[in-house]
């Protein structure tokens, strides 16, 4: 009863995140903008606008769940919840602090590339049952962006696995509050010291793991859909592109599986290339700060800055940078990420080798 207990507890945990993430992305990005634009942004609705996207989200609430006369009814209403459910169960395998993560998989790399795929068919039906023109144009643009952008961003990621020895994502944080001096059995990795630090992440401790973070990053952008590859949801072309026809409570789930995704993606690049939930501080005699006896707070607190610091970059592009056409998105898929990111793989399999 207890083992099912902390799932139900970890699921709960997790949505409940979800929301309040979503709730507070909506605030900051607003306020982002405002401040790139040379504007104030909310500023009426509670103590500097901070109640606006309460009052937003309550009037969704509200709204009318219309379903149009000729849309496929079955594909319309079940897309939203495929769409966020994907992201959502994304999160079972992050590792939050030394000790907590909601399911300990041995795969879990390779069980969030799989789950955030499912994504894709939600996307897919969305616009096909909203028996819109501008909704399947969407949809196809996403699904082609998504798809392509999968192939740089994997092979980014197996350039840290090719160093790690792992798809376990607890491991592969572990091994980033350390530093090596000779080879033991540990992990099928090197001995280790408790010096820890920034130097024992995987950007510094591979350099080339650095060219791997930014495809990554660049990848991970367009697995959201955020600008410049927003193009699924060109405001001035397809109206809201594959949500276009949704209201109320499906809109909102759509909506809120975007900035999950904004976290997610950006939770797992500091996992997998900024140290996870160690902190960049050394550890200094009895201290310890940045190895495995860290404490469940303290690691929560790093994985939280960094991913937050993720986010924000990724508003900052947003409001900075103008949405690429659709051939500039695909050269820079394939002719320019995809040969970076299998370079970075083999530099991976080189380091490996001869360098550990």
């Amino acid at each position: 009863m207890d083992f099912y207990l902390t799932y139900i507890l970890s699921a709960i945990g997790l949505f409940s995140f979800s929301a309040l993430f979503a709730l507070f992305g909506v605030y900051a990005e607003r306020k982002v903008s405002a401040f790139i634009q040379d504007r104030l942004g909310p500023t009426e609705t509670g103590k500097f606008g901070t109640l606006q996207t309460f009052a937003d989200i309550l009037k969704l609430v509200q709204k009318e769940l219309i379903i149009p006369a000729a849309a496929d009814k079955l594909l319309f209403i079940l897309a939203p919840g495929i769409i966020f459910v994907a992201v959502y169960l994304g999160f079972a395998a992050l590792p939050w602090a030394p000790g907590l993560v909601p399911s300990k998989l041995n795969l879990g790399l390779y069980y969030f590339f799989a789950i955030i795929s499912v994504e894709t068919l939600g996307i897919l039906m969305a616009g096909w049952g909203s028996n819109n023109k501008y909704s399947i144009l969407g949809a196809m643009r996403s699904i082609a962006q998504i798809i392509s952008y999968e192939i740089p961003a994997g092979f980014a990621l197996i350039s840290v696995v090719m160093i790690a020895q792992t798809l376990n994502l607890q491991d592969i944080a572990t091994q980033q509050g350390i530093l090596a001096t000779e080879k033991i059995k540990f992990l099928g990795y090197w001995d280790v010291t408790t010096t820890g630090g920034v130097l024992s992440w995987n950007i510094f401790r591979a350099p080339h793991l650095i060219i791997a973070f930014v495809i990554y990053f660049i990848s991970s952008l367009a697995e959201s859909n955020r600008a410049p590859f927003d193009i699924p949801e060109a405001e001035s072309e397809l109206v809201s592109g594959f949500h276009t026809e949704y209201s109320g409570l499906r809109f909102g789930l759509i909506f809120l599986a975007e900035y999950s995704m904004m976290f997610l993606v950006s939770m797992v690049g500091a996992i997998l290339f900024l140290g996870a939930w160690n902190t960049p501080l050394p550890n200094i005699g009895p201290v310890h700060l940045a190895t495995w006896t860290t404490g469940t707070a303290w690691g929560i607190l790093w994985i939280g800055l960094k991913s937050f610091a993720l986010v924000g970059v990724q508003m900052w592009i947003r409001w900075t940078l103008p949405r690429l056409r659709v051939d500039q998105l695909m050269n820079l898929c394939w002719k320019v990420l995809t040969p970076l990111a299998f370079v970075c793989m083999l530099l991976s399999g080189i380091w490996r080798l001869w360098l550990m």
